[in-house]
């Protein structure tokens, strides 16, 4: 069975949105080795299509990679916040936008090698537009894009954003358009 069990644990960092800790796990096969673990609340990434047939991405600046990203709309689950919930509040803070319908598309693991984060992705249609609300340090551009720009952009390797680039694969594979 493949599987690691946990001998001992040593915390290293406790920040406001991760955890750091090393592992000392016994393998399946008897043996000892080291984990170093990233511990994250998990996230939401948002697919939306306005009434327009357009995909609201925004651009943001994001310092661990020094680039500016585009990426869908998406934020950090709060500690015991439904997924669902998350996605609502993050769609309206950083697009402005309501959604009347909500499917969740699915989730995945953004790096399993090191960290647990699960990230939860929603794909939200009829829209209704309101206002921004963007945390206090939270700087980002939206942009409402056809179909076309949104191939343009991920066929010129723009989309560097993983969660991104499962969203809009989506979109393009499974959406009626």
């Amino acid at each position: 069975m493949l599987t690691e069990k946990t001998v001992q644990e040593e915390l290293i960092f406790k920040g406001k949105i991760i955890t750091v800790k090393k592992l000392k796990v016994k393998l399946s096969n008897g043996k000892d080795a080291f984990r170093e673990i990233v511990e994250h609340p998990g996230a939401v990434c948002i697919l939306t299509l306005t009434n327009e047939n357009k995909v609201i991405l925004v651009k943001q600046y994001r310092k661990a990679t020094e680039e500016t990203l585009w990426e869908v709309p998406a934020g950090k689950l709060e500690k015991d916040e439904d997924p669902l919930d998350c996605a609502k509040r993050e769609l309206q803070e950083e697009t402005g936008y309501i959604a009347e319908h909500w499917e969740k598309i699915g989730d995945f693991y953004a790096s399993p090698g090191y960290c647990n984060e699960l990230i939860h992705i929603y794909f939200a249609k009829e829209l209704s537009k309101g206002s921004m609300n963007l945390d206090e340090d939270e700087i980002l551009e939206s942009y409402n894009l056809s179909i076309d720009e949104v191939k343009e952009i991920m066929q010129k390797g723009q989309i560097r954003d993983i969660k991104t680039q499962v969203a809009l694969q989506f979109l393009l594979l499974k959406v009626k358009l």
